[in-house]
């Protein structure tokens, strides 16, 4: 899936099939992403995309910022701290214990401006504990984009805002990372962001096409069993920019 235009393979996998127990969570994958491309993963609850957002990570973990489902944010630091975290790998161990006690001048100064891009300036100082859904969504954003690296990977990384929001959130996450793999429960942020859309199904990929070759009403066909939703489907779109406080 992949032109003169994108740059070498970041990911392989080949064949590649991996049990928990006596389950089978991915079978027999094979795939190739490269340099450049905006792929979007769908597919049913338990299809196996944080596996393989795992694997894939586990292939460029130190060019990566990742973004796993639930955010991974530690409750009793500040947004500042959590978002902090994200450059922990290019501070030494001295300075990020300094800056436990007292902030950086310039890492202060460019956290504030990302915090003032994502709405939570007004929440730099405040303990994520206090924070709604959304707002650490947003936090854990704020932390995979403070880690300055080329590859996003995302497990449902907007799931707890508003579209309106969700969709601006997207698109400054693919603006700000030359490579992106991101689950996602919403079929229309799919098509509308991404330019490659792979679905699992029961651990395999059942359609890995371009997404100006697909539609809505193609994407849902892999998603009907006995008629009814599935679980975590996003509500339905509002017409406002809020942020839900659960």
């Amino acid at each position: 899936m992949s032109d003169g235009k994108r740059g070498p393979a970041l990911f392989s996998l080949s064949a590649q099939s991996l049990s928990y127990g006596r389950t089978r969570v991915l079978d027999s994958i094979s795939l190739s992403i490269r340099r450049g491309e905006r792929v979007a993963l769908l597919g049913p609850s338990g299809a196996g995309k944080s596996t393989l957002l795992n694997l894939l990570y586990g292939q460029q973990a130190a060019s990566t910022a990742l973004q796993p489902q639930g955010g991974g944010i530690v409750d009793l630091l500040s947004v500042y701290q959590n978002i902090f975290i994200g450059a922990l790998d290019r501070v030494g161990n001295l300075p990020a214990l300094w800056n436990l006690l007292r902030p950086l001048p310039s890492h202060r100064r460019d956290i504030t401006e990302l915090t003032r891009r994502l709405g939570l300036e007004e929440q730099l100082w405040q303990s994520a504990d206090r924070l709604s859904g959304g707002q650490r969504q947003r936090v854990a954003i704020g932390r995979a984009l403070y880690r300055r690296q080329p590859i996003f990977l995302g497990d449902e990384p907007v799931s707890s805002v508003d579209p309106l929001q969700a969709d601006a959130l997207l698109k400054h996450l693919l603006a700000e990372h030359e490579t992106a793999v991101v689950s996602l429960h919403n079929r229309q942020q799919a098509l509308d962001h991404f330019d490659r859309i792979l679905v699992l199904r029961e651990g395999r990929i059942c359609c890995d096409c371009a997404a100006a070759e697909l539609s809505a009403a193609a994407l849902d066909q892999f998603y009907q069993q006995d008629g009814t939703p599935e679980a975590g489907e996003p509500a339905p779109e509002s017409d406002g920019w809020v942020i839900r406080t659960s």
